[in-house]
Formats: C-alpha cells, sequence, structure tokens
C-alpha cells in the first residue's frame, strides 16, 4: 500500500513539475477557451437573446460556464498527450514493470491531470466579477468546484486509455479533436438546448459533458438558470457515474499489454 501511494505521488507531483517549467502549456490551455469565449460571446452579444427570471445577464456569462469546461478539457488532453511520448522512450514500459499495482498509474496521471485542470479553472473562474448574472453562494462554489474535479479527473483518464493505444501524438490529437469537440458543442455549452432541432436536442441530452456545462451552470447562476438541464444532483450524479465509468475503463486499459507501435 506504501509504494502504491508513493507511486500514485511520484507521478502526480511529476505532473505538476513539468507543467510549472513548460508554461507554454499554461498559455495554451487559457489562452484558445479565452479567445473562444471573447470571440463567440462578443460576435453574438447582440443575435441571442436568453429570456427567463434565471438568465445570464449577456450571452457572455452564458458561455462562461462551457468555455470553464472547454479549459478542464484541453488541460486533461494535455496532460495526457506526454504519456505518447514516454511510452516511445521507453519510461512508461519501465514504470510497467516496477513492483506497484498498474492501477497506480492511472491513479497518479489521473490526479495530476486533475489538479492542473482544477487550477486553470480556478483561474479562469477569476472573471467571474466582470460578468454580470454571477449568484455564487456556498452551495453554487461547492457544486462548481466538485464537477470540475470530475470532469478533470473523467477527460485525463479518457485521455490516458487513447494515449496507451495511439502510436503517435498526431494521431492522438486526431482521436482526440474527433471526440471531445463534437462532445462540448453539443453540451449547450454554445446554445440552450430548449432552441436546438430535435435530433441535436435528442443527442444532446444522451451527451454526459452536457451535464457538467449545465452543473456549472446551475452552480455559478444558480438552480434552473436558463439554459441549465436537470436538477444540480442529477448532474452532479450523472458527472461523478462517467468518471467511474471512465476509471473502470481506464484500469481495465492498463492491465492489458501495452501495444507495439
Amino acid at each position: 500500500m506504501n509504494a502504491t501511494l508513493l507511486t500514485i505521488r511520484m507521478l502526480w507531483w511529476r505532473e505538476l513539475v513539468k507543467f510549472v517549467r513548460d508554461r507554454a502549456r499554461l498559455f495554451g490551455a487559457l489562452a484558445q477557451p479565452l479567445g473562444f469565449w471573447l470571440l463567440l460571446g462578443l460576435g453574438f452579444h447582440g443575435s441571442i437573446r436568453l429570456a427567463g427570471p434565471s438568465a445570464p445577464g449577456s450571452y457572455l456569462a452564458y458561455l462562461l460556464p462551457g468555455i470553464v469546461v472547454l479549459t478542464i478539457l484541453f488541460t486533461a488532453i494535455f496532460s495526457t498527450m506526454a504519456i505518447v511520448e514516454e511510452r516511445r522512450s521507453g519510461l512508461l514500459q519501465a514504470a510497467l514493470v516496477a513492483p506497484v499495482p498498474r492501477t497506480a498509474l492511472v491513479l497518479g496521471y489521473g490526479l495530476g491531470g486533475t489538479t492542473l485542470a482544477l487550477l486553470e479553472a480556478v483561474l479562469l473562474l477569476g472573471l467571474l466579477p466582470f460578468v454580470n448574472g454571477v449568484h455564487l453562494t456556498p452551495s453554487g462554489l461547492a457544486l462548481t468546484l466538485s464537477v470540475s474535479v470530475l470532469t478533470g479527473l473523467a477527460f485525463a483518464v479518457l485521455g490516458f486509455v487513447v494515449a496507451w493505444h495511439a502510436a503517435s501524438t498526431r494521431g492522438y490529437h486526431a482521436v482526440m479533436n474527433v471526440a471531445l469537440l463534437p462532445l462540448w458543442a453539443l453540451s449547450g455549452a454554445v446554445f440552450p438546448i430548449e432552441g436546438a432541432a430535435p435530433v441535436l436536442q435528442a443527442l444532446m441530452r444522451l451527451n454526459p459533458v452536457t451535464y457538467m456545462v449545465s452543473a456549472l451552470r446551475q452552480g455559478l447562476f444558480g438552480p434552473g438558470a436558463a439554459g441549465a438541464v436537470g436538477t444540480p444532483a442529477a448532474c452532479l450524479l450523472i458527472t461523478l457515474l462517467f468518471t467511474v465509468a471512465l476509471l473502470l475503463l481506464a484500469v481495465r486499459t492498463v492491465r492489458r499489454p501495452l501495444p507495439r507501435t
């Protein structure tokens, strides 16, 4: 048990050290979502109107929860992409033959990516004083932080699974772009589910990222906020189940032989 915990701690700390030494990762993970937020928010400022007593003050405010989720996704992806390089250099193979459970690798890499994602999400939430309509209570803050942690862990371990099979960073990027951007776009981050076409509404309700964005939206703007789907408890439960499912998938993956490249 001590060796397992030490391995998890070392991998977690190693991710933090790599992040601090590579400032380009901080800039890249924050600049792109921030650019999306300003471009879309200001571009559609006068075109999209949100009605209702719980509607945020502007389209920029409506976009913010989705941009926080996008930041978490990018950070988790950048953190797990290094696994592809470590696999090619032989470092991952050396870790696999160590006398510790392979589950420790999943938890170490996953918690490292989660910590980085949470740090960047907190930095982005520093914009809240400049956003109209925010109604952040202690329970809302707890919901916001909880769903941020679960979202970061879910996509960090998803990135671990993809990196385990990827032969190159180019292939890793291709798979992630094809999978993640549609998931994010169909999450209610950009437009409310109520105004979408019926086929898109069905896809959005089946999309687990929808409930991550919805939980963050209700954490920041209060229960029943415009564009939210389901109650805060239901959104948090769905996010938790999705995270657990991906953790089990990652554990099952790491117990298999490492694919040849």
